[in-house]
């Protein structure tokens, strides 16, 4: 059962990569790659690494977050 909740956490994570690298909007970009880090903070937990998921989820998710979405709200929102 575990093995099949990472198989799909996976194949989310790879739609996910696919989609934030041909989406045009960067807001949704943004958005997008913020479940991509929270997905990978999930698959970290599972492979009993709690203190990189934490780190991944506070940084990758969070931070990154909040810095790419100022940075965008100080340039253009769609991209060219």
């Amino acid at each position: 059962m575990i093995e099949l909740f990472n198989f799909i956490l996976l194949i989310i994570l790879i739609i996910v990569v696919i989609v934030v690298a041909q989406i045009r909007d960067l807001l949704s970009a943004v958005i997008l790659f913020t479940v991509f880090n929270l997905i990978l903070s999930l698959l970290w937990q599972q492979m009993r690494a709690p203190d990189v998921a934490i780190t991944e989820a506070a940084l990758g998710a969070g931070v990154t977050a909040v810095l790419l979405v100022a940075t965008i709200s100080k340039t253009r929102r769609q991209e060219r």
